[in-house]
């Protein structure tokens, strides 16, 4: 695999090395002992897959607050998205910078979004799956997001948001008050 730093700190692209012949290629999509040399979390406690419909459909930007640590690596296993980290770590040097990685099922690219960094994505092809090894557990009271088009951070989505879910609509603008 090899390890690309992004915008944000912690945040890393992750690629294959493709071992190519006449069947196709094969390719490690995941090594406790790579990911523990580049710092990463190793832990996988879960592993989650995200289907969505329409493209233009938009999920985030969510995160867990302490001690619920949540790091995820983020891989487009079918269609396409752009996934956004977003630093809302208050003691981070990159705080409020984002970092915007396309992911497909071409490419085969993931995207490492450490603990409490905000996570959100949108889908740039119909019937879009998206598929998540999560390192901690979910935990609803630890549950927190910022509004995926709250000015304070400047994203720019590729596309029109055709499908947003209430909850990810309803997340708050970031105030200018430190953040739980």
């Amino acid at each position: 695999m090899r390890f690309t730093p992004t915008e944000v700190q912690g945040c890393v692209v992750v690629d294959l090395q493709e071992h190519s012949d006449d069947r196709g290629f094969f390719a490690r999509a995941f090594c406790t002992t790579e990911f523990a040399e580049q710092g990463l979390d190793t832990m996988v406690v879960q592993a989650n897959l995200s289907f969505n419909h329409r493209a233009g459909t938009l999920r985030g930007m969510h995160r867990q607050i302490p001690p619920h640590a949540e790091g995820k690596l983020v891989r487009c296993i079918r269609g396409a998205i752009v996934d956004v980290a977003l630093d809302l770590r208050e003691d981070s040097p990159t705080f409020g910078a984002h970092t915007m990685v396309e992911l497909t099922a071409d490419n085969r690219r993931a995207l490492w979004v450490p603990p409490y960094v905000a996570h959100g994505y949108q889908t740039l092809a119909d019937s879009t799956e998206v598929l998540y090894q999560v390192s901690g557990p979910y935990a609803p009271e630890g549950e927190r997001g910022q509004r995926y088009d709250d000015p304070a951070f400047g994203i720019t989505w590729p596309h029109e948001v055709t499908v947003v879910s209430d909850k990810d609509a309803g997340w708050p603008d970031w105030d200018g008050r430190p953040l739980p």
